[in-house]
């Protein structure tokens, strides 16, 4: 069996867009809890300047499930406009 994978995903907002970002992401963390290995995923830090995303899956597979899920493509889409560069995904 695998370890757990754990991840961080740091959101840049652009100027005044902090709140539509903070929006997409609970609306996002909302679905994406009740996915199948999701053990964790919650916004662990909220600033004008960033938003950070703790993530933890039971495993890689579960986890590539995710990325390619619905929530996520929503999620990117809805960020689209949003962000001042692009998302930064880091394994921890």
């Amino acid at each position: 069996m695998s370890e757990p994978i754990d991840l961080k995903a740091t959101f840049i907002p652009n100027e005044g867009e902090f709140f539509r970002v903070k929006l997409a992401l609970e609306i996002a963390i909302d679905e994406v809890v009740n996915e199948p290995g999701c053990i964790r995923y919650e916004l662990t830090e909220a600033t004008e300047e960033k938003l950070v995303l703790t993530e933890r899956w039971e495993s890689e597979e579960l986890l590539d499930k995710h990325s390619k899920g619905t929530a996520v493509q929503d999620l990117n889409e809805s960020l689209s406009a949003l962000l001042a560069e692009p998302i930064q995904l880091e394994r921890l």
